[in-house]
């Protein structure tokens, strides 16, 4: 950061000058002397009064009052308490005494700037006790860069660094995040770590809302996400449509507001043996600010390059302390989202009338067709609003000291569902007028609120100066209510025309329009303790780990899932109409959960130094569960120094995943779009039952167990100097028992499947089973350099990841009817393309920063490699490049303004040719076209990598205080 100085009053000259004349008078020609003297030593001499604090805000004080330019990191700074430094100094005897016993040094320019950075290893003085301490604090003290902090991933160990530790991690702070003018976490994740994939579907239910985090190609349950290292719960929602994730849950991460997190570091290796379930492709550990005094302000407005999709953000952050050392920090988010619309036009006959003609086009004669609204569906981004609380703190007691953390997030969600004809007579039945319930069609809106809370109480203490304890609980939980809204139940009108009480418009009138669909509640309580003791060479960590999951669905309004068709007589000979609001149906009372699972882990973990170039780290665990039994993990790393600038680096490792309270307990029966293989779209009523279900049960669905993988990477680390570093990793993860969704089971597959499929009353139906086993194969690569640049500092990112996931094998349950089925009846090829071809199989990520004096420039470039989708027919969609450009300015020490364009190209994915509806070409009896379209998914609607809305455009202003 950069640092303008501002003038320094100095009256003092002429109040001593007044002082001395009236108490003794022959001073007056000392006094003229220092009168001509103090403007000469002024130029060397600067009066300073800055008391004890952090060495950012004291940097900030020291400019001002020297009128100098300082150039120093934020990031790096606030780490350090300065000294006080109160009266006259020159320039670099004030800054020495400011900074002394800091790792801190001032170099002075030429052009009279000041830059701090930290201190080269012949400066620091570090007590260490053998050669190998000596050699290994030296090699941390030399590291200057910004980004290189002491890892919580990756090792319990204490006090090793990035480069030091035997897996990867990336270390991405919160100045580096904010660069890339994303809007939430996971699009800022997504620019930065090549690895880490954040897909968008449209019309997919909560998936619109609760984008799937996916690490490595792996699902979004196969990696495990920590706050300030402790646990943090799932969402209570289960992706069941047709996405990326598809039979997955995962974490709401961007329910975190961003201006809280201090840094995000991503573990990429399993982990399942220091953290347990999830951490199979990785763990991401978030780290909230801990700042005592820092405060920040922001403010931020941006809209795609269409109009559309305007966002407005407002945030703060501020920290307090507490007596000498203790903190609380605290920070307050507040997010208003419009939605995007890129949907096409739609094609076909919405009117009776249509004539086909040979060439496949339409001719209608019916005016209401000519004039009927072709823009009926909305495909894009849901609008949310979104308030958010967190904070971070600790308090320093005589032995040890308390700590605790909370995240709040509250958020309300519209998103679109399917567009209802005006001639879709089950979804929008024909009264006795002749027309229907809603004359023109209607587009059904699903509105979700989430809830999010947790927090984290603690308290760790050192036993001895080498012994540490650490207990702690934290309880986490998310709940989502959804409402279907401008939608209708149609069996509803069936019973009201068969009443016959009621004109076709009283029917209108009284027909509810909107309902309280269901409501979902998961949460997490966990108990932690930690023990560490560090002997010469090796460090001991022992832990146990207490949790209890509890998951909950709540049946909505009658209105929401009933079927008002059986309440009407065998003699009602109405048309044939769907039960449940349409859009989104809700959940009836018989579909109703209450469970919970208790977790009860041991795990040990040693660091080891074997020599002063070979490093070990080894853990194992033990965790049962409720359900499933007990299993056991281990992992092996090591690090090896070559020379004082390469390492070779490598881990093997056992890891699992529980089944989740999700995949184990949710019922549900949902209409969804589907296309055959004609392409057309057809809906159907498709349930979701639990493995024990009576319909799991009656086709002998066995209960799900763990998932088991084996995990091996092997990479090599070069630190060429201070400036410059590269890594390079290769990772295979082989996982199997996967637990998966099945394809949905149709009545023809066997007769006892058809009886049980018209007992549950459903056309279709889907169950979880551990039904495949993979292999996936990928090398990941980050470099680092940085140097100067024509008087200014320049830093280039370069990362990319190569990816590739192969179903290997489809385990069919025994015993069961599932076992008589052929692949493509149990797991279709879709439902093994999503696993294997959804996500790009090469990500490449290149971040250039230029900075000088009070301004920086960031220019960002995101490669997204090609990926297959199948919907009905397969298409490739090609490799994309992203550009996005950001300048920002420090007008003063405490504001700052920026602007930016996130896709300055507008690019977006490949046009879609599959999977697509509502497409045609209608002319009238004139032959004057009345639409002429290829069908309202312009992209496609199943997965988007960096979605499809185009180029973005924002400023915004921080103010420091």
């Amino acid at each position: 950061m950069f640092s303008d100085a501002q003038n320094v009053k100095r009256d003092q000259q002429h109040h001593y000058f007044w002082v001395l004349l009236k108490v003794k008078p022959s001073l007056v020609i000392l006094v003229t002397l220092l009168s001509i003297c103090l403007p000469v030593i002024a130029k060397q001499l600067f009066f300073f009064d800055i008391k004890a604090q952090p060495a950012d805000q004291a940097l900030i004080a020291f400019a001002k009052q020297s009128e100098r330019t300082i150039i120093f990191s934020y990031e790096l700074t606030k780490q350090y308490r300065t000294n006080r430094l109160n009266g006259y100094f020159s320039l670099q005897h004030g800054l020495n005494k400011l900074l002394r016993h800091t790792e801190l040094e001032a170099i002075f320019s030429a052009q009279d700037k000041i830059r701090i950075q930290r201190r080269t290893t012949n400066n620091i003085n570090i007590p260490t006790k053998t050669k190998l301490a000596t050699n290994t604090a030296k090699k941390m003290a030399s590291n200057q860069s910004a980004i290189e902090k002491i890892a919580i991933v990756g090792s319990r160990s204490i006090g090793r660094s990035i480069s030091e530790l035997p897996v990867p991690v990336d270390l991405l702070s919160h100045q580096l995040l904010q660069t890339t003018g994303q809007q939430d976490n996971g699009r800022m994740l997504q620019m930065l770590a090549p690895s880490f994939n954040f897909p968008s579907s449209s019309i997919s239910d909560g998936t619109d809302v609760l984008k799937p985090a996916t690490l490595r190609g792996l699902g979004p349950d196969q990696t495990l996400i920590l706050v300030n290292g402790k646990r943090r719960h799932h969402a209570s929602l289960l992706h069941i449509n047709t996405s990326v994730g598809r039979g997955t849950s995962g974490v709401g991460i961007n329910s975190i507001p961003f201006q809280s997190i201090k840094h995000i570091e991503i573990l990429r290796d399993g982990a399942a043996a220091q953290y347990g379930s999830d951490a199979i492709a990785g763990v991401i550990n978030i780290v909230l600010k801990d700042s005592q005094t820092e405060g920040q302000l922001t403010a931020s407005y941006g809209q795609y390059s269409l109009g559309d999709g305007q966002n407005i953000d407002i945030s703060l952050n501020k920290g307090f302390a507490i007596d000498q050392d203790g903190f609380f920090n605290v920070s307050f988010s507040l997010k208003d989202h419009q939605s995007t619309d890129r949907s096409g036009l739609h094609g076909s006959c919405q009117y009776s009338g249509c004539i086909k003609q040979p060439d496949g086009s339409y001719v209608t004669s019916n005016p209401e067709e000519v004039s009927a609204n072709r823009d009926t569906f909305n495909i894009g981004d849901p609008a949310y609003n979104q308030i958010a609380l967190a904070y971070n703190s600790e308090l320093k007691l005589v032995h040890g000291s308390l700590y605790s953390f909370a995240t709040i997030s509250e958020r309300s969600n519209e998103s679109a569902a399917f567009f209802r004809d005006n001639i879709s007579e089950q979804a929008n039945p024909i009264l006795p007028d002749g027309k229907p319930v809603i004359p023109g069609g209607y587009l059904p809106f699903i509105d979700s609120d989430i809830t999010d809370r947790t927090i984290t109480l603690g308290y760790k203490t050192e036993l001895t100066s080498s012994s540490s304890f650490d207990i702690s609980y934290s309880f986490g939980e998310n709940e989502i209510n959804y409402s279907t809204k401008n939608s209708i139940n149609a069996s509803y009108a069936n019973m009201l025309v068969a009443q016959g009480d009621l004109s076709s418009h009283e029917i209108r009138v009284q027909m509810p329009r909107s309902a309280d669909a269901y409501n979902i509640y998961l949460s997490l309580h966990t108990l932690n303790f930690d023990i560490q003791h560090s002997f010469d060479n090796y460090t001991l960590t022992l832990g146990a780990e207490l949790r209890k999951d509890r998951y909950q669905v709540n049946s909505g309004e009658q209105y929401s899932y009933y079927n008002y068709t059986q309440q009407l007589p065998p003699s009602f000979l109405g048309q044939y109409a769907l039960s449940g609001i349409q859009g989104f149906p809700g959940i009836s009372e018989d579909a109703q959960v209450n469970e919970d699972r208790n977790v009860t882990s041991f795990y040990l973990e040693l660091s080891s130094e074997l020599s002063e170039s070979i490093h070990i780290n080894s853990a194992v665990r033990y965790d049962d569960y409720d359900g499933f039994g007990s299993t056991s993990n281990i992992k092996l790393a090591g690090l090896w120094r070559l020379t004082d600038a390469i390492k070779l680096r490598s881990s093997v490792s056992t890891g699992f995943r529980a089944p989740s309270m999700q995949q184990l307990y949710f019922n549900n029966i949902s209409s969804q779009f589907l296309v055959n293989e004609h392409n057309m779209l057809t809906a159907e009523q498709v349930g979701t039952f639990r493995n024990d279900s009576q319909l799991a049960q009656s086709i002998g669905i066995p209960l799900l167990r763990e998932e088991q993988s084996n995990n091996f990477s092997l990479g090599a680390v070069w630190d060429f100097s201070q400036k410059f570093s590269l890594s390079l990793d290769y990772y295979a993860i082989d996982i199997d028992d996967r637990i998966v969704i099945s394809n949905k089971l149709s009545p023809e597959y066997s007769p006892i499947l058809s009886q049980a499929l018209t007992q549950a009353n459903v056309d279709k139906a889907q169950v979880f089973i551990n039904g495949v086993d993979t292999q996936t194969r990928g090398i990941d690569l980050i470099s680092t350099w940085q140097h100067p640049l024509f008087q200014g500092q320049h830093t280039l990112i370069v990362a990319a990841n190569i990816t590739d996931t192969d179903v290997k094998k489809l385990n069919f349950p025994k015993q069961s009817v599932l076992n008589q089925l052929s692949n493509e009846q149990l797991f279709s090829a879709q439902d093994i393309s999503i696993i294997e071809q959804w996500q790009p199989k090469d990500r490449v990520s290149i971040n250039s920063q230029y900075q000088q004096n009070d301004w920086s420039l960031t220019l960002g470039l995101n490669r997204f490699g090609k990926y297959t989708i199948m919907d009905g027919k397969t298409q490739t969609y090609g490799a994309k490049v992203l550009t996005d450009v950001r300048f920002e300015q420090q007008y003063s020490p405490e504001f700052t303004w920026y602007a930016g364009i996130n896709n300055v190209f507008n690019v977006t994915p490949d046009k879609n040719t599959i999977g697509n509806s509502h497409g045609g070409r209608i002319v009238d009896q004139q032959g004057n076209e009345v639409v002429d379209s290829l069908g309202v998914f312009k992209y496609s609607r199943r997965s988007a990598p960096f979605g499809f809305n185009g180029s973005y455009l924002y400023f915004g202003v921080n103010y420091h205080f």
